[in-house]
Order: structure tokens, then C-alpha cells, then sequence
């Protein structure tokens, strides 16, 4: 891509509550549907097909966030675009015209599965661009969209635990319906919810067990870790010896949206609730378990 594309525009947005009251931040990092025209003009996918990487509408499920006292900070620019949950640099040399700065991550897993920093393909497995593109392009990206998300995203986390001590982030996803494994032996229906802690690493066990525990309440299938563990943002982020706390939710799109037309579907209104009644669940367990959720490593002093 010899051109530059013009530059990204209020890239994120952080919807705030009134007053911070609860040690919670809850994030959108896929659910951009910005769209630049240069960009779409340099694929070779129309812009329906790019859109199937995109977390439709789970920023709109977490909306209630500022009314129970905790932020949202979601991306405005799509996945395909950018994907934030990434290191700042996992990039493909394959995908670019010129050499690539020995400090980026060209051998990580996400790299060889076409899902970078700047994504290959899309989640159908379709190349995205026509041609290559130039390092400056990746940087021009990585400034304008990728470093304002995480330096908002690591303010709200420092925020809380300046008032608070602590800390927990709930990363929140959506994952296609194909491809995922069934809720039990014997039961062809896929799960419902996927809970990714990192095997435990990046919160508390009582965070992960809490969010099961009601999820499942609520008659939703839900599995640990399979087959989403966590990406760049549990494993960034996550430290519950120091009192951060972060848990990666995954939603199945078929509960709440065709996954063809990308229309909602009529249980979408069903699932907010129930995603507001999470959400409310997690306010009262954040206030009530400050002492077994603040700083779990002892001091060396």
C-alpha cells in the first residue's frame, strides 16, 4: 500500500459512570464497526465480509456498565482494522512490502494463524488485503487506535485501584457458534458462554467460579478456558497477586444475532437482561471481597 490512509478519528470511547462506586471496568475491544473507506477500498473482501470478525452489538449488551457505577471502554475501529487484543506489534512479514523491525513478533501463534496485530484474514479464513502494505501503515495504526485504547484501558484499572486497592476488568467477547464444543456427553447443543482466566493466572478462582456459578443459573451452557483462554489483554493485564483481576468472556453470536445477515435476533433484549443482572451480580461481589481480591503477594519487606 504505497498511499497512507487517513487518519483514525476518536478511535475509542469510555462510557462513564456518574461516580466510580464499584472496582469494576468492563471492555469491548472487538465491536468497532468504524470502517475506514481507504481501508475498505484496499481489501479484497467487501465490507459484509469483513464485518464477520466483528463482535457485533456486545458493546451494546455491557451498556448498562456507567448506571452500576463502572466504565466501558469500547474500540470504535473493527477487528479487522486492528485487533487490540494483541501485543502492539505481532505482525506477518508476508503481509508487508518492506522489512520489519527486529522488535516485532513475527513467530507468535496468532501470527501463524493469519490473527496479528493487523489480521491477515478474517474469520472466515478470507485474505483481507489486496496488496502489501508498509511498516509506517502498521505504526500509523498501532498510534492513532491501539495505543489510546490501552493507555484508557490501563488508566480505569489504575483508577480503581487508587480508590479501591483492586480491581477486576471483565473482557468481553463474542465467538461464532461453529466449531465449539458441546455442552456435555450425549448433548449435540454447543456451549453458550467460554470463560477464559488463563487456567487460573489471570484472577482469583472465586472471580471465574462466581461468573460460572450465576451463568449457569441462568440455564447457560458455559465451559473454562476451551477453547478461548484468554489473548494479549488477560495475560497483559491480569496480576491477581497485585489486586488486577481479568477475566475474558466469550457469548456465543447465535444467541443473540444471525450470523449471516448480522441482524439481531429477538432473544437479543433476553440476553441484556441477563447480561445486566452479570453485571449487577459483579458489583456486589466486588464490594464484598475486597479482602480476598486486593493484593494476594505479600511484600518481600
Amino acid at each position: 500500500m504505497a498511499a497512507t490512509e487517513t487518519a483514525p478519528s476518536h478511535p475509542i470511547e469510555v462510557l462513564e459512570p456518574r461516580e466510580l462506586n464499584v472496582p469494576l471496568v468492563f471492555a469491548s475491544p472487538h465491536s468497532g464497526a468504524n470502517y475506514p473507506p481507504d481501508f475498505v477500498a484496499s481489501s479484497a473482501l467487501e465490507l459484509a465480509m469483513l464485518r464477520r470478525s466483528e463482535d457485533c452489538y456486545v458493546d451494546e449488551l455491557f451498556d448498562a456498565a456507567p448506571e452500576l457505577g463502572a466504565p466501558l471502554v469500547r474500540a470504535l475501529y473493527p477487528r479487522a482494522y486492528l485487533d487490540l487484543n494483541r501485543e502492539p506489534y505481532e505482525l506477518d512479514p508476508e503481509m508487508f512490502s518492506d522489512r520489519l523491525p527486529a522488535y516485532v513478533n513475527t513467530t507468535s501463534v496468532r501470527v501463524g494463524a493469519g490473527l496479528g496485530t493487523i489480521p491477515r484474514i478474517v474469520a472466515t479464513r478470507r485474505e483481507i488485503y489486496r496488496a502489501k502494505l508498509n511498516f509506517a501503515e502498521a505504526e500509523r495504526r498501532v498510534d492513532a487506535v491501539y495505543r489510546p485504547y490501552h493507555q484508557a484501558l490501563a488508566g480505569m484499572i489504575a483508577r480503581a485501584h487508587a480508590r479501591f486497592g483492586y480491581c477486576i476488568l471483565i473482557d468481553c467477547h463474542s465467538m461464532p457458534s461453529t466449531g465449539l464444543p458441546v455442552a456435555a456427553v450425549g448433548d449435540p447443543r454447543t456451549i453458550d458462554m467460554v470463560l477464559g482466566d488463563r487456567s487460573g493466572l489471570s484472577c482469583a478462582p472465586v472471580v471465574t467460579d462466581t461468573v460460572d456459578a450465576f451463568l449457569s443459573h441462568r440455564h447457560y451452557r458455559v465451559t473454562r478456558n476451551n477453547p478461548y483462554a484468554g489473548g494479549f489483554t488477560t495475560q497483559h493485564y491480569g496480576d491477581p497477586g497485585s489486586g488486577t483481576h481479568v477475566l475474558q468472556l466469550e457469548i456465543n453470536r447465535n444467541l443473540y444475532m444471525d450470523e449471516d445477515s448480522l441482524a439481531r435476533r429477538p432473544g437479543f433484549a433476553a440476553l441484556k437482561g441477563d447480561v445486566r443482572a452479570l453485571m449487577s451480580r459483579l458489583v456486589g461481589f466486588a464490594l464484598e471481597n475486597g479482602p480476598a481480591l486486593r493484593r494476594l503477594r505479600l511484600s518481600a519487606e
